[in-house]
């Protein structure tokens, strides 16, 4: 078990903390639809990356009874 050899101040201890702080979320826009995204990522809204379409938008695909 690991023990410590010293005591941390809290003066030592609170300073080594002073990294840890999280950041705010930086989004973009997305060019093709103009909403907000995570940068490099896939438009959530649109399927977008890179001005061109990754995910196909469901009302845009036609689904056959034959083709299951």
């Amino acid at each position: 078990m690991a023990v410590q050899q010293n005591k941390v101040s809290k003066s030592r201890r609170n300073n080594r903390r002073a990294h840890d702080a999280l950041v705010a979320a930086n989004p973009n826009e997305c060019e093709n639809c103009g909403e907000l995204k995570r940068p490099h990522h896939v438009c959530p809204s649109c399927g977008h990356y890179a001005s061109r379409e990754v995910i196909a938008d469901t009302t845009e695909i036609d689904l056959d009874d034959d083709a299951a």
